[in-house]
């Protein structure tokens, strides 16, 4: 049965972006401080299509298993327009789901990839997701108000954290206006590393 779930970096002060998000500033900028553990990794640059990482470590082995369980993603219109016109082709190499409030014809991308746009809320993103993941999971891509609105239906059942070792001081924070009382939260597995600390949490409905 597909799970879902999201896997994100953060900031030590919990910050997921930088400041004056948009296709010009993709991440408020921050995405060299928060993601530079999975830059520095050759699983990344492979998924890419492209040649590049110097590393070969457990790191890798984890980017490698977000791969391989995710069958579809969802996003938000706002992580879809920051990306649009530097993404490569095919990029996902599975069915995309952008919430939107806009009706826009599926965009088919080369290999596996389509974004289809969905203005019909959460619930209607996932369902679509499911039968598109054909029994693999459904990973909450982002931003962080997508992955908010996702933890207060109560439609999350793990997410991975990779806490970098930078303070940003300002920006996007991931669990702003969570619900408390949504969840139990169990901590599954710890991975420290020279770059980051992964973090593995399961939700429980309470």
């Amino acid at each position: 049965m597909s799970k879902v779930f999201f896997d994100s970096a953060i900031s030590l002060d919990g910050y997921f972006a930088g400041d004056n998000r948009g296709p010009e500033n993709p991440m408020g900028g921050v995405s060299g401080l928060l993601h530079q553990w999975m830059f520095n990794q050759r699983a990344f640059w492979e998924y890419l299509g492209v040649e590049g990482g110097s590393e070969e470590g457990n790191d890798g082995t984890y980017i490698r298993e977000s791969i391989k369980r995710t069958g579809a993603f969802i996003m938000g219109k706002r992580m879809f327009e920051e990306g649009e016109v530097t993404w490569p082709e095919n990029l996902y190499k599975a069915d995309v789901y952008v919430l939107t409030n806009e009706e826009r014809e599926p965009w088919v991308q080369q290999g596996r990839t389509t974004f289809y746009f969905i203005n019909d809320g959460i619930h209607s993103a996932l369902e679509k997701a499911k039968k598109s993941a054909n029994g693999l999971d459904v990973r909450i891509q982002g931003g962080a108000n997508v992955i908010q609105q996702f933890l207060n239906a109560g439609l999350v059942d793990e997410f991975f954290l990779h806490l970098s070792p930078v303070f940003l001081g300002s920006g996007i924070r991931l669990f702003d206006g969570i619900d408390k009382n949504k969840y139990q939260v169990q901590i599954s597995e710890v991975i420290p590393s020279d770059t980051t600390t992964h973090l593995r949490y399961k939700l429980m409905a309470k």
